[in-house]
């Protein structure tokens, strides 16, 4: 009723953690938004291609926070690994513009995603570890509404940057390595670490992933099954351009996502700190499946975009939740250990749920794609009600 005025500030490692996720992920959005379109007309890739390149990326990303979590719990310590991760991201960034094959663009990638692997799971249990448990909700929202404001940013300057450089999209990618090395210099002055230091025994030995309690793993299952529906957001730049987008404008599709998605972070992030994360769950996935029916059904800009909006709002009332859920339940001394394995497994997810959709939108069309993505949610959601206690 006075949560306004009571609740304790946000720390400012959160605020600078949010900052450091802003700049970098400006600096691979303008890259993201123009390499699906990259591929398929500059390098000559199939979709299919396009889809397994991605999940192979980001199933990359996946594994790599699962070591970097086991790690950051053994040493006792964040900010090494974050800056690792980091550093190793802005060293990739070159790499894009210097591409001659779709392999190439694969092992940019790979280096990209190791760096993020690296950084994911150290950063996100240093919220946790710096973040009083009633306001850990808006801490992660906050820190995806910062990081999500990048993930429009990085559009709206790819679109800018191909009229400056008449559609050179390895001009525009040259020019992606400077918000990375700003974000790089924020991690090296702003990141405060916690001393841990006494934490120093192994987490990720079989006797200790039996302390994480049963309703970790039941919160790991709700994840792989939810993370099947959502492939990766390169197919709603493929079916924009497809009912007619310019690839100048391509960059847009995440432009509009990602201003629903930071516009509702933070709100959705408040909510679950005060309402069951399960009703939230449950209203992210309805709008996943309005997003894949309008995207299905839809021939139409206007229907690309709003299915594009629904898919941003999605986002929104579900990423936080998870992150949330995940230092809430998992041990303090497990917590980085705890995110990397839920990491993985959505990551691994995330692989077979891109390439499933490259191979259906290459054999049956793109409205194929986004239907089985809404069947897939739509298990999700019973997965969800099966599986989850219901609220008190």
């Amino acid at each position: 009723m006075t949560a306004a005025s009571t609740s304790p500030r946000l720390p400012r490692t959160v605020w600078v953690v949010g900052l450091v996720s802003l700049f970098m992920d400006t600096s691979s959005e303008i890259i993201h938004a123009l390499l699906p379109l990259f591929l398929t007309t500059t390098l000559g890739a199939s979709v299919a291609l396009v889809g397994l390149i991605d999940g192979i990326s980001e199933s990359t990303a996946a594994i790599g926070k699962v070591f970097s979590g086991y790690i950051s719990d053994r040493i006792g310590k964040r900010k090494p690994l974050i800056l690792f991760g980091y550093g190793l991201a802005a060293i990739s960034k070159p790499l894009f513009a210097l591409a001659t094959s779709p392999m190439f663009v694969l092992a940019a990638r790979f280096a990209d995603r190791i760096g993020k692997g690296l950084r994911g799971a150290p950063r996100d249990a240093l919220i946790a570890d710096v973040t009083p448990e009633a306001i850990r909700g808006r801490a992660y929202g906050l820190r995806q509404a910062l990081d999500t404001v990048g993930a429009f940013v990085g559009p709206l300057l790819a679109i800018a940057l191909m009229a400056l450089f008449n559609d050179n999209m390895r001009a525009v990618f040259w020019i992606a390595i400077i918000p990375a090395i700003i974000s790089v210099s924020l991690v090296v002055l702003g990141v405060e670490d916690r001393d841990t230091a006494e934490q120093t025994r192994a987490p990720i030995r079989l006797h200790d992933l039996s302390s994480l309690p049963p309703k970790f793993w039941l919160l790991m299952s709700i994840a792989a099954v939810f993370t099947f529906a959502r492939f990766s957001e390169a197919f709603l730049i493929l079916k924009a351009n497809a009912d007619g987008l310019p690839v100048m404008l391509a960059p847009l599709v995440l432009v509009v996502m990602n201003v629903v998605y930071a516009l509702g972070a933070y709100p959705a992030g408040a909510m679950a700190d005060r309402t069951s994360p399960r009703s939230l769950l449950m209203m992210g996935i309805a709008v996943l499946i309005a997003a894949d029916l309008v995207l299905w059904l839809g021939s139409s800009l206007a229907g690309a975009f709003t299915g594009i909006a629904l898919w941003g709002a999605h986002m929104a009332l579900t990423q936080g939740v998870f992150a949330k859920l995940v230092a809430d339940i998992a041990p303090e001394r497990l917590r980085a250990s705890a995110f990397g394995i839920f990491n993985l497994l959505t990551g691994v997810a995330l692989l077979i749920a891109s390439v499933l959709a490259g191979l259906v939108w290459d054999k049956f069309g793109s409205g194929a794609t986004f239907l089985t993505g809404a069947l897939l949610a739509a298990t999700a959601a019973v997965t969800v009600i099966l599986t989850s206690p219901k609220p008190t």
